[in-house]
């Protein structure tokens, strides 16, 4: 977690630089080292004791002195020496989505606004519209991100806490008392945001299991301690439950613990309605109390007379119908993914060259892959010219001649323009494999509008995959508004892949649009938009997501053998 907790430190010091309208390259070393640091799939610790920090992308001796400094003093001084010069509620209000530094200054120069409640009071009285650039668009955007703001408080990324999770059982399964354990509850439903942890362990002996959890290094603060159940805080402020049951019952208090409510309770009317109860302790027959099934989960679906329900299905939105008739999809794995199609590289804003990147892709055992830099109208991305895309494709092809059984798709994620229409004339698209679209400006253009937008690219034929369709950033920047009915109707008819991201930020599309674009018949592709060489690590997200919309490898077009993807890429 030490990751997050320096990346976060130097996102506030990138804000308090931009606030104070330091220099730009300065600003963006900060936010480079950030980026880099949050989605490392490991910890910091080795590198430090190492003195190997230099190694991880955009950090170099002076950025490694300061996670140096954080290990050893528990702060960085330059961020206490900044924040002497600014109001320390200044970084709260960068929290609200679409609201940044030259605004945070702007009103706290001009209004003397320094709290999230001083702007919402100023938004509502419409006096932020008085200054230069601040319509009354722009106070109602305001106030709706602060509504936003609200209601993701306390939930953390999924990214964030199931690495921490994991690193507990790891540490829990060194003790022998320890027969049986697993993550409970939402993070083992894989939703995207987690209110806390929960973790199951099967043991009859929980004292020591109990005694090591509470010691563990992560823990800031033991809130109980019991024989069955601890609860700890962690130096982030992240609560984890510990439960412990008998081996015995494991399976049963797995499936309870698991949830959700709403799948319990549904299960508990079946149960019923056959003269049977269920708890965390099993199932049992009314009539006699007798217990009939506790060890396994998949026996507790049987007895009710189902087919095993996986874990990220369990929301009570048919899947316990589907269940029962014996009808549910044999869900997508990790493993049905045969390529990444959607992957930066340093020609534009990828911090790994295109060695490295195809490399680290073909060690992983794609059978193929695309590298998909920005178009040339997105100048904050770097994006590429004419002439530097042509160069790619030609060092695409020559580098792909080193590879035996493995192919290296040219590509593009191009940009949808307010109006539009696309960033690349037809003649440069049909030089490429692989073409992806996407909106990466004017997110607040009206419903029906951005809607057109997006349905102009789907309707060019000249379109593969519409990337992160509707624009979110989990916890800062809500989805831009857009018709799905018409998008997936339009997606399915001129055979456009919309895309789940996996970057732990987006998550996009969501479970509830997936399972609605598969019922329309629209295909998905899975991929990592890739930035740097962690983000590959982050496909497992993106699987989650489609198992949550019901998902099969048939649904997913990078599942598909190479040439099949071939002919769905002929446009």
């Amino acid at each position: 977690m030490k990751n997050r907790e320096i990346a976060a430190i130097f996102n506030s010091i990138a804000d308090i630089l931009e606030i104070k309208d330091a220099n730009v390259f300065r600003i963006r070393a900060y936010r480079r080292a950030a980026a880099s640091l949050d989605s490392l799939p490991y910890d910091l610790d080795k590198l430090v004791e190492d003195d190997r920090l230099t190694e991880i992308v955009g950090v170099g001796k002076d950025l490694s002195d300061k996670i140096k400094e954080y290990y050893k003093d528990g702060e960085i001084g330059y961020l206490s020496d900044l924040l002497d010069e600014v109001p320390k509620e200044l970084l709260l209000m960068l929290k609200i989505p679409g609201l940044g530094p030259k605004k945070v200054k702007l009103f706290y120069k001009e209004l003397g606004i320094i709290s999230i409640a001083q702007l919402e009071d100023a938004a509502q009285e419409g006096r932020l519209r008085e200054l230069p650039s601040i319509k009354k668009k722009t106070e109602e955007n305001i106030i709706k991100g602060i509504e936003f703001l609200k209601r993701g408080s306390g939930r953390m990324l999924l990214g964030w806490t199931l690495p921490l999770a994991e690193s507990i059982i790891f540490e829990l399964k060194k003790l022998k008392e320890v027969k049986k354990i697993s993550i409970a509850g939402s993070l083992r439903r894989m939703q995207d945001t987690i209110g806390d942890i929960d973790i199951l362990v099967g043991s009859s002996k929980p004292q020591k299991i109990m005694d090591r959890f509470s010691e563990l290094d992560i823990v800031n603060k033991v809130i109980l301690k019991g024989k069955t159940k601890t609860s700890i805080l962690t130096e982030n402020d992240i609560q984890v439950d510990l439960r412990v049951v008998e081996e015995s019952s494991f399976g049963a208090a797995l499936q309870y613990f698991t949830g959700s409510k709403n799948h319990n309770i549904h299960l508990r009317q079946i149960a019923q309605r056959k003269g049977l109860k269920i708890n965390e302790y099993g199932i049992f027959r009314v009539k006699d109390n007798k217990k009939i099934a506790s060890k396994n989960e998949e026996d507790i679906y049987k007895r009710l007379g189902m087919s095993f329900i996986a874990p990220e299905l369990r929301e009570d939105r048919g899947e316990i119908e589907r269940a029962l008739d014996g009808s549910l999809p044999e869900l997508i794995n990790e493993r049905d993914i045969k390529g990444d199609l959607h992957i930066h590289s340093d020609f534009s804003d990828g911090s790994i060259s295109l060695e490295d990147v195809i490399e680290d892709c073909y060690k992983r055992g794609y059978k193929y892959m695309a590298i998909t830099d920005h178009s040339k109208s997105l100048g904050i991305a770097h994006g590429l010219s004419r002439e530097r895309l042509l160069e790619q494709i030609k060092k695409i092809k020559k580098i792909e001649k080193r590879y035996k059984d493995f192919k290296i798709l040219t590509g593009t994620e191009m940009d949808i323009k307010a109006d539009g229409s696309l960033d690349w004339d037809r003649d440069i698209l049909e030089r490429l494999d692989v073409v992806i679209a996407a909106v990466h400006t004017g997110f607040r253009q009206p419903k029906e509008k951005m809607t057109k937008r997006i349905l102009l690219a789907i309707e060019s034929g000249l379109v593969n995959i519409i990337a992160h369709p509707s624009g979110r950033l989990i916890g800062e920047r809500e989805p831009y508004e857009v018709d799905w009915d018409i998008i997936f109707q339009a997606a399915a008819k001129y055979k456009v892949a919309l895309e789940i991201n996996s970057h732990i930020m987006r998550l996009d599309l969501t479970d509830i649009n997936v399972l609605r674009a598969k019922e329309s018949g629209v295909l998905i592709a899975i991929n990592t938009d890739t930035h740097s060489k962690e983000h590959l690590d982050m496909l497992k997200y993106g699987v989650s997501v489609a198992r949550r919309g019901w998902l099969s490898k048939q649904d997913v077009v990078n599942c598909f053998s190479y040439n099949k993807l071939l002919k769905f890429l002929k446009r």
